[in-house]
């Protein structure tokens, strides 16, 4: 079926086996990679995006970063549905948008048109992983599915980004984020004491799934290394999520104990939160029995460390309103870069609430290169939050900007299909691609 329907969009030989170069010698597309070549850690390996929105983009903008080949597929015309969030806007491009698209080529490609389902499973062909954040089932019905490509291509690592898992009661509900911190616990304990409960301030069920994503992604290349073949990888954000949960999900698991919200605030110790200042707010953690003792004398409040019912963290929780009340009147008497200097070098953590404005000011977030610009084809100079993690073996340096929509298209079916200006040009006025 799909050699009759390029028949007549492919000269004859380009549906015969690939050439070595792009074939996988026992899956090791790795080893066709000249010694001396790009140092990051994917380079060669061709990543075909499917994804929208954040999870899945954030994850595979980790793997481009990594040296990756990203190619991003969207809908012709409007593109990724994050092209349109906004305001802010840097000319015509959200900023949303900007914020994970880096370092991938983008074409737009009409799937539900044959010819568009085509182009995907010949790109599936010659790509070493796929990513996509459909309902599951979806793909399946366009020829799509993990099944049907990994038949053509065994070594594809083939992951699937949904919101609650490729099957059980809730598998074809929409995930999205919000909602999923809901149902998931998040959003039960995120808030002010005795207050309703909060969305956190950023999509940390988005930004973990694809976290977990791009690390399951890394370890089915690895495993493909060894045996040759590729995986499914079911990824979700309710296990995202859930998981995250961590030691408030084992005080209920084991404990039976119901979780709360606690605001800045530790439910297991005390002191651990925000406290206001004279003219802003600092977040101070004792995490044992030094370190309060070391609070005390930062805060002249040495007194403190003879009373029986503060002498360990265990006395100090079953204490705290009496503690804390005391502790936030001391702090309100200083400014916050006054206590700063005053609990400088003292081995207690400590540090600021900042604004966006005070977080890119911060001397150790410019060391750290997490101020990255890039020149935009269209919007001219753009910055964004740079990589977390940064290697010995190469620097994060001249990144790609993120694509105008459709900006790669010829190109990818060019260079990676072979396919002549003429057929293109035919795709094009079929409404293929765009």
């Amino acid at each position: 079926m799909l050699k009759s329907r390029l028949s007549v969009l492919r000269p004859a030989g380009l549906l015969s086996p690939l050439p070595p170069v792009a074939r996988a010698v026992a899956g090791r597309r790795l080893s066709d990679i000249p010694t001396g070549a790009d140092p990051r850690p994917l380079a060669g390996v061709k990543v075909l995006d499917l994804t929208r929105v954040l999870a899945g983009p954030f994850a595979t903008m980790i793997l481009g970063d990594l040296g990756a080949e990203v190619i991003k597929v969207e809908r012709p015309g409007s593109g990724d549905d994050t092209r349109a969030w906004g305001p802010p806007f840097v000319a015509a491009e959200s900023a949303y948008f900007l914020s994970v698209n880096r370092n991938k080529k983008s074409i737009c490609v009409d799937l539900k048109h044959p010819r568009g389902a085509n182009i995907i499973q010949e790109l599936a062909g010659v790509c070493d992983v796929l990513v996509e954040n459909y309902l599951p089932g979806k793909l399946e019905q366009m020829g799509l599915g993990y099944d049907q490509l990994s038949r053509g291509n065994p070594h594809l690592v083939y992951c699937s980004i949904t919101g609650y898992g490729q099957t059980g009661p809730r598998c074809q509900s929409p995930g999205y984020d919000s909602i999923v911190s809901a149902v998931s616990g998040m959003m039960h304990i995120t808030g002010p004491e005795d207050g309703e409960p909060v969305r956190p301030g950023v999509a940390m069920t988005d930004l973990a799934t694809g976290l977990y994503a791009h690390g399951a992604i890394m370890a089915a290349l690895l495993q493909r290394q060894r045996t040759g073949r590729g995986a499914h990888i079911d990824c979700n954000l309710l296990s995202s999520q859930v998981s995250c949960l961590s030691h408030i999900a084992a005080n209920y698991l084991n404990a039976g104990q119901e979780a709360r919200r606690w605001g800045t605030a530790h439910e297991s110790i005390v002191p651990y939160q925000g406290f206001r200042t004279k003219d802003g707010h600092v977040v101070m953690g004792a995490g044992n029995d030094k370190q309060f003792i070391k609070v005390c004398q930062i805060l002249d409040l040495m007194e403190l460390t003879q009373e029986p019912q503060y002498k360990t963290n265990k006395l100090r929780v079953q204490n705290r309103k009496q503690l804390l009340r005391i502790l936030s009147h001391r702090f309100l008497q200083e400014t916050t870069v006054d206590w700063l200097r005053r609990f400088e070098g003292s081995g207690v953590p400590v540090g600021p609430i900042n604004s966006m404005q005070d977080v890119f000011s911060d001397p150790q977030v410019k060391h750290n290169g997490l101020i990255l610009q890039m020149e935009h084809p269209t919007a001219g100079r753009i910055t964004v939050p740079g990589p977390a993690v940064r290697f010995s073996s190469f620097i994060h340096d001249d990144p790609a900007p993120p694509p105008v929509t459709g900006q790669h298209t010829t190109q990818v079916l060019r260079d990676l299909l072979s396919y002549s200006d003429d057929i293109i040009t035919a795709l094009q006025e079929a409404k293929a691609v765009a």
